[in-house]
């Protein structure tokens, strides 16, 4: 009797709203990813992690840029946001400055790195303070996953974490919507992933950078994933083909020799190794294995 009271209140609410001349509230779930090179006013190593002089400072800035995702995904309609802290340490966002509509994951914890946390009920994922790979030119502190790798190449194609990242996202289903960072990491993430809004919030001159101001760059960014959000048809899951290839380049040749030990990785050169799978999530597990 109560589960036929139940389903009658349903059916009178929904003829209420179509009454009304109003459609029940649509989910919007967002997962946002954030690193901290890409940040406006960023351009120095230092900058980015525990013991450096303005490292409070960027940190602020990060949490500042990743509320200002926060607001255009509000802003867009989104019902449920998860930001993932990417960078470094993975606790580098302040919690209490963090906008409450948000839920925070701090610190590692397995192979997804820096999407830990995506999965298929997601409806866009979007990527603030981002970096072009290792040995791009005119690129702020530009490199791939970590310092002692050189190159990562998955199916032949160069991989900047944004795409890695991408690629993740899109094992689940999930399109890649918006992302900012320096203009380098911007072309990059469209030739690899397709067309996808960004916000150049500086651009490398060698070491240097020319910048935008932060409050510039925060606007830059909520508008951007307003807009991005509000047209979600327009984008598309970015999906590798089967079967995989991944190739890994590493800074040092030791380093190389021992993720050969890993089994089914092989030596491919000094510096490089090589995994193949038609499981992509067998292809992350092992990247993991292999910068161990």
């Amino acid at each position: 009797m109560k589960k036929a009271l139940s389903l009658l209140a349903a059916v009178l609410f929904a003829a209420a709203l179509a009454a009304s001349g109003q459609a029940p509230a649509k989910k919007l779930k967002v997962f946002i990813s954030v690193d901290m090179e890409g940040v406006a006013g960023l351009v120095h190593w230092d900058e980015t992690s525990e013991g450096g002089a303005d490292y409070p400072l960027f940190r602020r800035l990060m949490t500042e840029e990743a509320n200002a995702a926060v607001a255009g995904a509000l802003e867009a309609g989104a019902t449920e946001i998860v930001v993932r802290d990417a960078h470094d340490s993975a606790r580098n966002i302040l919690p209490d400055l963090l906008r409450p509509e948000a839920r925070l994951i701090r610190e590692w914890n397995g192979p997804l790195s820096m999407m830990e946390g995506i999965d298929k009920t997601f409806d866009a994922v979007v990527f603030i303070g981002y970096h072009a790979r290792a040995g791009t030119p005119d690129a702020v502190l530009k490199h791939t996953m970590s310092l002692t790798l050189y190159d990562v190449v998955l199916n032949g194609v160069r991989m900047p974490e944004g795409a890695w990242n991408a690629a993740i996202a899109g094992h689940f289903g999930v399109p890649v919507v918006f992302l900012s960072g320096d203009s380098a990491i911007c072309g990059q993430i469209r030739e690899i992933v397709g067309p996808i809004e960004t916000a150049a919030v500086k651009e490398g001159m060698g070491p240097a950078a020319s910048m935008v101001h932060p409050v510039k760059a925060r606007e830059m960014i909520q508008k951007g994933v307003a807009a991005a959000l509000r047209n979600l048809k327009a984008y598309k899951p970015y999906r590798p083909a089967a079967p995989y290839k991944l190739e890994i380049v590493f800074t040092d040749e030791n380093l190389a020799r021992r993720a050969a030990m890993v089994p089914g990785i092989e030596r491919t050169g000094e510096r490089s190794v090589a995994y193949a799978s038609s499981d992509f999530m067998d292809i992350v597990l092992h990247f993991s294995l292999a910068r161990r």
